[in-house]
């Protein structure tokens, strides 16, 4: 998993090193932290490397902060960052487009130590919680979204059948239990099912059981085969296979789009 990173632009080098030695030791290796001394260098590196946070200043020659920052958001860049604006000199226009730009805050000089790392912080939730949404489309199976949808409608027996089933989504789950754990003969529970959910219970376990690796495979390090093991599937092969046959590639192609990178499909 690569490593995440934090890019500090300023043209002053005492203040771009000030703010680098700061953040190197608050994230303890777990952020890689680049600085740039201009509006160009900085575009180059975004260019190239996925960054979290971009701290820049507002006043450097030739790209400002706020032109590199409009630049930016007008790119197709593979990830774009959250940004904080620092300024030595608090003007109107300049919070007003940071507004329009979309900056997580705007920092006036001299910034303090705390000062620093509570702005990064906050930008780093904002970061996550990003993440998270673009997790959640990845990871959004359309016709488990359309029962989850209609689940006020559905009777008693499918609602805690379907509990049943996220009770013990990493064991292997038979109709046969869950129709006597809701009370309802096989045949019975399997046409009402299918009714109520416009699907059968198989496929049913089988799309929950997906939707649960996908989220283990893009919020975890795990291995392919403990994901499989946590959702039930004893044989890998199989489980390999049911995952390409229902999302078009394997758990590992997959896993790739963790870090915004595109799943190569034969």
């Amino acid at each position: 998993m690569r490593s995440r990173t934090i890019l500090i632009v300023d043209d002053e080098p005492r203040s771009r090193e000030g703010m680098k030695k700061i953040l190197r030791v608050w994230a303890a290796g777990q952020y890689e932290i680049l600085t740039a001394s201009s509006g160009g260098a900085a575009m180059q590196i975004l260019e190239e490397t996925p960054v979290e946070l971009m701290i820049t200043d507002i006043r450097m020659p030739e790209i400002s902060g706020l032109a590199l920052v409009s630049q930016l958001r007008k790119k197709s860049i593979q990830r774009q960052p959250s940004v904080i604006l620092v300024s030595g000199h608090a003007q109107f226009e300049y919070a007003q487009e940071a507004l329009r730009l979309s900056v997580v805050d705007y920092l006036l000089k001299p910034i303090g130590r705390e000062k620093l790392i509570a702005s990064v912080e906050d930008a780093l939730k904002v970061v996550e919680e990003q993440e998270d949404i673009v997790y959640m489309r990845k990871m959004a199976d359309p016709k488990l979204m359309a029962i989850r949808e209609e689940e006020a409608g559905l009777s008693d027996p499918i609602r805690k059948a379907m509990h049943y089933v996220e009770l013990h989504i990493g064991e292997v789950i038979s109709q046969q239990e869950v129709a006597a754990h809701v009370h309802l003969n096989v045949s019975y529970f399997s046409s009402l099912f299918k009714e109520q959910c416009q699907m059968n219970f198989s496929e049913y376990v089988t799309r929950r059981k997906l939707q649960k690796a996908k989220e283990l495979l893009l919020k975890t390090n795990l291995t392919i085969i403990e994901v499989a093991y946590r959702t039930g599937y004893q044989r890998v092969k199989y489980f390999n296979k049911l995952f390409k046959e229902y999302e078009g590639m394997s758990p590992g192609q997959y896993r790739s789009m963790r870090n915004g990178v595109e799943a190569h499909i034969p």
